[in-house]
C-alpha cells in the first residue's frame, strides 16, 4: 500500500513539475491509468499473502479486506504527499486546474450565463480546495474507487478457500 500510493503521487507530481501545474488537470485518464498500474501491486499483495502466509488459501471476504487494507495505506500516503506538495506550492494546482477547465469550456463553446455559473462553481471549488477538511476526503475520493475495484477482482480471481470451506 506504501509503494503503490508513492507510486502514484509520486508520478503525478513527477508530471505536473516537467508539464507545469496547468496541465495537472488535463489528462485525468493518464492519471488514473498510473492507478491502475500501481494499486495492481493489491493484486500482488494478497496472493503472497494467501501463499506465504496463509498456507495457500484465502477466502474472498479475507482477501477483499487485505485489498481494502492495501488501498487504505496507498490512500494515505496519496493524501500525505499530496498535502505536502499543496503546502509547498501554496496550492497553485487548484488554480491552475480551474483556470485550464474554464478555458477548455470556453473552446468548448460555452459562453453567457453557463459560463458564468462555471466560473462561480469553479470559484467555489478553489475557496474548498484551501480548507484541508475538504481537500483530504476529496483527495482520498480520487484513489479509493480504484482500489476497491481492484481489491473486489483480486479477491475473485485468487480467493482460494480452505478444504470443505464454502468461503
Amino acid at each position: 500500500g506504501l509503494l503503490a500510493g508513492a507510486v502514484v503521487i509520486g508520478s503525478i507530481i513527477i508530471g505536473m513539475a516537467f508539464g507545469g501545474p496547468e496541465n495537472a488537470g488535463t489528462s485525468p485518464i493518464l492519471g488514473y491509468l498510473i492507478m491502475i498500474v500501481a494499486l495492481s501491486l493489491i493484486f500482488f499483495g494478497v496472493r503472497r499473502y494467501r501463499d506465504t502466509q496463509n498456507g495457500g488459501t484465502i477466502s474472498f471476504l479475507k482477501a477483499a479486506g487485505m485489498g481494502l487494507l492495501i488501498t487504505f495505506f496507498a490512500g494515505v500516503v496519496y493524501v500525505l504527499v499530496w498535502e505536502v506538495y499543496v503546502a509547498v506550492t501554496g496550492s497553485s494546482f487548484i488554480e491552475a486546474y480551474a483556470e485550464a477547465y474554464i478555458a477548455e469550456q470556453r473552446a468548448a463553446g460555452l459562453a453567457g450565463d453557463e459560463l458564468d455559473a462555471l466560473v462561480a462553481s469553479m470559484d467555489a471549488m478553489k475557496a474548498n480546495y484551501t480548507n484541508p477538511l475538504f481537500r483530504i476526503p476529496v483527495t482520498f475520493l480520487e484513489i479509493a474507487p480504484v482500489g476497491l475495484v481492484i481489491s473486489v477482482i483480486s479477491a475473485a480471481i485468487l480467493r482460494k478457500p480452505a478444504q470443505g470451506s464454502l468461503t
